[in-house]
């Protein structure tokens, strides 16, 4: 069955739906789309765009989705030129002419149904060698066929409409777009327009035009910027990207089809979003326990402005160090920093220590290790220690110097004046205890 929204009313029931294919895909709501998914709980659903708006891409980014991409444009195919600039009569004319002259048609379109008598105007009082028809949204369906078909015929040079010509038209002999003011239009919507035209092997152009008396939002010179920079063929899923990072992902949960993840963070979402599919990928089955280890020890822990004076790139530095996970990635991140900016600062090398202390301790399953003057608390995760016959043995070996308390966390009493020596101290013992979960996983296999 072939149809618009129609297909969701309640009067409609199918039988034993298996498929649903959602074409033109940014034409949807996101209740519309959820919607076709309950049709059936099993149903499969293939969802075609070129320009697929934030939220569905995010699905697909983060695996919530399969994504498929196709890139390769038909043979001969030229890449559209396009042009963005405040709306200037003579260069309008310029470009009605040129395609007018040279056998083609041209498509105007403006984003209010207002704005088209100034437009026919204009039309007829600066370009009065063409020929011009006019089609929006208020007109009966068969008067805009008839109008539709007159200029698909060629009866016409000129087609000014609203956004009615956004999808579906495909003649080959309209090769110039002007879009008046184009800061109204979204993304997604310019990139639909820009591609009604183009579509044979003639050389096509778009002119997207702004108010010459009224500087544009920030939003809108963004989208002007980024549709005027990818005008390669194909380049659907590169914009796309581009409106994500505009204006966020969205809701993955409710109905919001944009927006931005403020509550937690971008990066501290994807974490928990590529979790969770990975459990519900893995049918619900337990894994290893995850847990960050914290680290209090009184001491300067930081990669100074002075010693890496760019922001991005300090930032970049310590999401790499939150990515190391063993000793060697450390010591080649250490190697790596000395080469780029010379020697490491106290600070620094205190920070490198800590990021292999919470190694240490991740892989020895220590929840929290508290370091002061007079010794450590070490706290661990509630799965507890794996090997309570080598942690046993571990305090013995420290001859009184630890302990072990009946709320299960190890006590080690021992004298560090400085942070240098806190910090020594921290590494040491969850070297310790790394090594007695080692050597209690090997065992079994000796």
């Amino acid at each position: 069955m072939i149809g618009t929204h129609a297909l969701l009313s309640k009067s409609i029931k199918f039988k034993k739906l298996g498929l649903v294919i959602v074409d033109e895909e940014q034409h949807f709501g996101v209740t519309h789309k959820e919607q076709l998914k309950m049709l059936r709980e099993d149903v499969h659903v293939l969802t075609l765009t070129a320009t697929p708006i934030p939220r569905t891409l995010q699905m697909a980014m983060s695996g919530l989705r399969e994504l498929s991409v196709i890139q390769t444009p038909p043979v001969d195919r030229l890449a559209i030129r396009t042009y963005v600039a405040p709306w200037d009569p003579v260069v309008v004319r310029e470009a009605l002419l040129r395609e007018h002259y040279r056998g083609g048609q041209s498509f105007v379109v403006a984003p209010r149904i207002a704005d088209l008598a100034a437009l026919e105007e204009f039309l007829r009082d600066e370009v009065p060698e063409v020929k011009a028809v006019t089609a929006h949204g208020q007109m009966s369906a068969g008067q805009v066929e008839n109008r539709m078909s007159a200029f698909y015929d060629k009866k016409y040079d000129v087609l000014l409409s609203t956004t009615i010509v956004e999808s579906g038209l495909d003649i080959t002999s309209a090769n110039t777009l002007i879009v008046h003011r184009a800061d109204r239009f979204g993304l997604a919507q310019l990139y639909q327009l820009r591609g009604r035209v183009g579509r044979s092997k003639t050389r096509a152009y778009a002119y997207l035009t702004t108010t010459p008396d009224r500087s544009v939002t920030e939003g809108a010179d963004k989208r002007l910027t980024v549709l005027a920079n990818l005008d390669s063929l194909g380049a659907g899923f590169q914009l796309a990207s581009h409106d994500l990072d505009i204006r966020g992902a969205g809701n993955l949960l409710g109905d919001e089809q944009s927006g931005h993840i403020k509550e937690v963070g971008f990066e501290l979402y994807q974490s928990m979003l590529e979790e969770a599919i990975l459990d519900r990928k893995s049918g619900g089955d337990e894994r290893r326990e995850e847990f960050t280890p914290q680290i209090s020890v009184e001491a300067p822990i930081l990669i100074p402005e002075a010693y890496v004076p760019d922001l991005d790139l300090r930032m970049g530095l310590y999401r790499r160090l939150g990515d190391l996970d063993d000793r060697e990635g450390v010591e080649a991140f250490a190697a790596e920093m000395i080469d780029r900016f010379g020697k490491l600062p106290q600070e620094t090398s205190n920070l490198l220590q800590i990021v292999e202390t919470k190694i240490n301790c991740r892989r020895a399953h220590v929840a929290k290790l508290d370091v002061g003057a007079k010794g450590a608390v070490v706290t661990f995760a509630p799965s507890g220690f794996p090997d309570l016959a080598g942690l046993l043995a571990y305090v013995e070996r420290l001859k009184g110097q630890a302990k072990l308390r009946p709320d299960s966390k190890m006590i080690v009493s021992r004298d560090w004046p400085t942070g240098e020596a806190r910090l020594n101290g921290a590494l040491q013992i969850s070297r310790g205890l790394m090594r007695v979960v080692a050597a209690g996983e090997a065992a079994p296999n000796n």
